[in-house]
């Protein structure tokens, strides 16, 4: 099912956005369906707006547009444990009656971008497809356990339903949808290529982690964090978690990542080699370079 990729990116934790608490059920136990309500705003214009949101709680775990499914807060899909977001109020009881507890403390929300200039169809194609992965991933009947915002909270909430109308789309259709597409057995083309464990542990060990542990002592909190997730995303892409074990698939690397790698640290060794006369270290670093435009679904050079 490894149709598009997931782009991992996530918000400050801070108390009123991402707590930062991992889901009480460990794993997500059901799934709730959301759109933004704000037509025209991407994946992107949603995560700088939690990440500068103050003064009321909100958030979902993932939203997802026609350009790329964005999670902001980790849900379990890559190497960090699904953490908490607040997409339902907690004096809401239907969430508790159909599934026994909490939407926030054991539910992904996933919100649908819609409107303006997004493309419906390959917003809705993205969104079926997470929701599908989702399903599969954890073991969900998506009759079962799927609900829109609107089912759980009808008297204020008219999502994810206002979405789908207009795309001519109905909650009941997402759901089949979702259902056919988990049935789809054909695997997906990658337009990518997993790097290598090996390659993987090399750049985190030589590069990444020594920058991590700089910006770490130097009290770059910020700085610290991005080379974190910076680590993550070269190990999902080689599909492998901290302690090396086998993810169920490679994600493909962001293409930002692996222009960063290149750019950062690759190309400065391969111009050290160069001047040394030293071609097996130009091979080397080239090679290694292209490793990772290839694992970020990008033109070797």
């Amino acid at each position: 099912m490894n149709k598009y990729n997931i782009e991992r990116r996530y918000i400050d934790k801070r108390q009123n956005v991402r707590p930062g608490l991992r889901l009480v059920s460990g794993t997500p136990g059901f799934f709730v369906s959301h759109d933004t309500g704000n037509p025209g705003a991407s994946a992107d214009n949603h995560f700088k707006y939690f990440q500068d949101l103050v003064g009321r709680s909100a958030s979902a775990q993932v939203f997802i547009d026609d350009q790329k499914i964005l999670e902001i807060i980790p849900t379990g899909t890559g190497i960090d444990p699904a953490e908490k977001a607040w997409h339902v109020l907690y004096n809401v009881t239907t969430d508790n009656e159909r599934f026994g507890d909490d939407a926030n403390d054991i539910a992904l929300g996933v919100e649908l971008c819609y409107g303006g200039n997004i493309d419906f169809t390959a917003a809705y194609d993205r969104y079926v497809w997470y929701l599908a992965y989702c399903c599969a991933k954890w073991n969900k009947n998506p009759l079962i356990h799927i609900a829109s915002h609107r089912q759980l909270d009808p008297a204020r909430k008219r999502d994810c339903e206002q979405a789908l109308a207009t795309g001519g789309k109905t909650f009941k259709d997402l759901i089949y949808d979702i259902k056919t597409a988990m049935e789809d057995k054909t695997p997906a083309p990658l337009d990518f290529a997993p790097l290598s464990g090996y390659l993987a542990r090399t750049l985190i060990d030589t590069y990444v982690r020594p920058t991590w542990q700089a910006e770490h002592e130097a009290g770059n909190t910020e700085a610290a964090a991005h080379y974190s997730r910076l680590a993550d995303n070269i190990r999902s892409s080689a599909g492998i978690d901290a302690d090396g074990h086998a993810l169920a698939a490679a994600i493909k690397l962001p293409k930002s990542n692996a222009q960063e790698c290149i750019i950062r640290w690759l190309s400065p060794a391969w111009f050290a080699a160069q001047a040394k006369d030293n071609e097996e270290g130009k091979k080397h670093f080239n090679n290694f370079a292209n490793a990772l435009r290839v694992a970020a679904g990008m033109p070797q050079e």
